[in-house]
């Protein structure tokens, strides 16, 4: 489908309703957050899909203070979690405690965990350990935990923002492949430019306070999240997002530098979080449906995380993933 169709011209005004909202969500935050705007765009591109991010930077870039007025924005629980070398599995998730009361059977009560949130920051998430990494696996997938055998669902919605330093790489943890492919995208937190950081001393640095407006609530932004599975998705789109995803796993004959230079590539759930990815662009920029433009901006974010380099590309010919990616999205113009 190439247009709204007859049948779904009772989705325009909702669509357009939503991209108000998110359009003053995102003003809303920009307003705190100077010089991010695509990190704001594409971590809201993240929340608007249901999904969960990784933000790649360095110390000082705003990342705590992004996961703070989003969830002011949206009208969020936040919490946030540092994550340290003896972190333990019941830190995040909660335990359960015997309780002796006078007259009564003992019994265990769960005590739940900060993991019991809408808006979670896993701060640092590569410096804990891959038992205590991987408590967070289940709420993310499934979202709920299991605690002796019961059942605890997360609250609604439920995101993790989840972040890491490029830097001091000695005695952290990397994620594995598996945890990785839980997070939608990939974002990488770079440095503000000139005038972004001129306004932020000034904003920063004087006495009036900085006020967050709430543009959303967990209900509305539930709402749009449903609204924008239903934004229509032409078929060249469709046919971009399968073309670039199957051109990035090798050994498949769908590209022959990929076999040289890709160790291995993105699974059918890359396919899927771009699928919701560009959907969700489209919705914050005021659109009526993606096209293969926002495939190809999304390339990076959605499959850096879900693919390794090979030997030979590393050392040999000096690669990036993001060179390999910036190549196969080419290829969709």
């Amino acid at each position: 489908m190439s247009t709204i169709t007859q049948t779904d011209e009772t989705i325009v005004p909702r669509l357009e309703a939503a991209a108000e909202r998110v359009k003053r969500a995102h003003k809303a935050a920009a307003g705190v957050i100077f010089g991010q705007d695509q990190v704001i765009e594409q971590t809201l591109i993240t929340i608007l899909s249901g999904g969960h991010a990784l933000l790649i930077g360095v110390p000082g870039l705003a990342k705590t203070l992004l996961v703070d007025t989003l969830g002011k924005v949206l009208g969020l629980d936040a919490k946030r979690i540092q994550f340290t070398p003896d972190l333990m599995p019941s830190d995040i998730i909660g335990s359960e405690v015997l309780e002796d009361n006078p007259g009564q059977r003992r019994s265990f009560r769960f005590i739940k965990g900060p993991i019991f949130t809408q808006l979670l920051m896993a701060d640092e998430i590569n410096r804990a350990s891959p038992k205590t990494q991987s408590a967070l696996l289940q709420a993310m997938q499934e979202h709920h935990v299991s605690v002796a055998g019961q059942r605890y669902d997360v609250p609604q919605p439920f995101h993790v923002l989840a972040t890491q330093n490029p830097l001091e790489q000695e005695g952290t943890y990397p994620l594995p492949e598996a945890q990785l492919d839980r997070f939608l995208l990939q974002i990488d937190v770079t440095y503000p430019d000139f005038a972004a950081e001129r306004r932020m001393l000034f904003a920063t640095t004087g006495s009036e306070e900085r006020r967050i407006e709430a543009v959303l609530n967990a209900g509305e932004l539930m709402a749009i999240q449903r609204l924008v599975r239903q934004i229509p998705v032409p078929d060249k789109v469709v046919d971009a997002i399968l073309r670039l995803v199957r051109s990035a796993r090798p050994g498949t004959g769908a590209n022959a530098e990929t076999d040289r230079f890709v160790a291995w590539g993105p699974g059918p759930r890359a396919s899927q979080a771009l699928m919701l990815a560009v959907r969700a662009k489209a919705l914050v920029e005021g659109r009526l449906a993606p096209s293969v433009d926002d495939v190809i901006a999304l390339a990076e974010p959605v499959l850096k995380h879900r693919m390794a380099l090979s030997f030979e590309a590393r050392t040999k010919e000096r690669l990036t993933l993001g060179s390999v990616i910036s190549g196969l999205a080419k290829g969709l113009e």
